[in-house]
């Protein structure tokens, strides 16, 4: 079951519940082991494209025969999973990398445990305005996600892109120095869910966009000014859940599934471009 939420931050927490069918009916100390001959089921959030999509392919082609079957929710942002995650309207989530993780574990107080990661969405830069990164002049305006593990990402991209020097991984747009912004560059920051927006406002010469939002524009890094190497990424999505279920028969179970040379199988051929890469 695949079902579609746009949430935000707010309120996040009772309509996720609320659209939920009820929430997780099976508390994790209640699954020990699996049966094929008698499913359970497991909620999971996830973004929607590449994360909800790898999740179809195994809740129809290998969870059956493992006695899982997958309540996939779809979450627009990269709040509300774990929000909802810790409040317990969701059994897992499957939309993050570990930078991010460490800063939501740390910041907000989250007691989550994860997986190996399964997959990378290269972080690309496009503009509607120039056709090669070289023509990105002086002053230009760069659009920017406003999370700060992701923003030192994009930073690094652009660095690799010849437009700034010496990124650092704790530097940001705000605490960038004349020396490490020569061109002078001029940032302009957003929710990474908004940045295919930015990338249409005329007003801006470059976006720096996540991986599963360059998917579900339908947009390809093949046509993007500037990717990021999946080589030693250390921005691998994985699973994520509470500490309490570690013992968890289903988590444990979709981990593995995750992990599978059928899934493997299943990212080369639904993303040949490199778009989605296999982290395993």
């Amino acid at each position: 079951m695949r079902k579609s939420l746009t949430l935000l931050a707010s309120g996040i927490a009772t309509a996720l519940a609320l659209t939920a069918c009820g929430g997780s009916t099976t508390s994790s100390s209640e699954v020990k082991e699996l049966d094929p001959a008698n499913p359970v089921t497991l909620t999971v959030g996830a973004s929607p494209v590449p994360h909800a999509k790898i999740l179809e392919f195994v809740n129809t082609e290998l969870a059956p025969k493992a006695g899982l079957k997958l309540d996939i929710k779809e979450i627009e942002d990269y709040q509300t999973p774990n929000t909802a995650l810790s409040d317990g309207s969701l059994d897992t989530n499957f939309y993050q990398h570990l930078p991010w993780y460490e800063d939501q574990v740390k910041t907000k107080g989250y007691d989550f445990a994860h997986g190996e990661g399964v997959h990378i969405e290269p972080y690309a830069a496009f503009s509607e305005k120039v056709k090669d990164v070289k023509d990105v002049g002086d002053g230009a305006k760069v659009a920017i996600t406003n999370d700060p593990s992701n923003q030192v990402r994009a930073l690094k991209v652009l660095q690799v892109a010849g437009l700034v020097e010496d990124i650092k991984d704790d530097s940001s747009v705000l605490t960038l120095t004349d020396a490490q912004n020569p061109k002078k560059l001029k940032f302009s920051e957003n929710q990474p869910e908004l940045l295919i927006n930015d990338l249409k406002d005329p007003s801006v010469d470059l976006a720096l966009i996540n991986g599963n939002f360059i998917l579900k524009a339908g947009l390809s890094t093949k046509d993007a000014l500037a990717v990021e190497s999946t080589d030693s990424n250390p921005y691998a999505n994985f699973l994520a859940w509470r500490a309490e279920s570690k013992d968890d028969a289903r988590i444990k179970k979709l981990d593995e599934l995750l992990h599978s040379p059928e899934v493997k199988a299943f990212i080369e051929k639904e993303w040949p471009n490199g778009d989605v890469t296999s982290a395993f």
